[in-house]
């Protein structure tokens, strides 16, 4: 396996929860952040109960903030993109998490 083998790219089918939210960074950059949530597949080695899995996406550039802007409300999307972790300090102390930088976000209903 060559270095060009290993990527990080997902995509994610799901549902759009809440409305994005666009916001300026103390950098001066915009951005656009939402939710979406995709059901889990129904594999019978999976144990756990949960029936979703939710991930924080963020849109960076002008395209894909406008493009995440036009979202609405539990509305199907596919969003493309790659994962990010992300540090920062929440009450004094260091944390991380996994969100989803976007690349592209399209409502399932213009895919056809």
């Amino acid at each position: 396996m060559s270095m060009d083998d290993h990527n990080n790219i997902v995509k994610l089918r799901g549902h759009v929860t809440g409305l994005p939210v666009e916001r300026e960074l103390p950098s001066g950059d915009l951005i656009v952040s939402f939710r979406l949530t995709v059901p889990r597949s129904k594999d019978k080695r999976t144990v756990s109960k949960q029936l979703v899995d939710t991930f924080d996406c963020t849109a960076w550039t002008a395209r894909t903030r406008k493009a995440a802007l036009r979202l609405t409300e539990r509305q199907q999307v596919v969003v493309e993109g790659a994962l990010r972790r992300r540090f920062q300090r929440q009450q004094g102390s260091p944390m991380s998490y996994v969100s989803v930088e976007v690349d592209t976000c399209k409502p399932v209903d213009s895919l056809h």
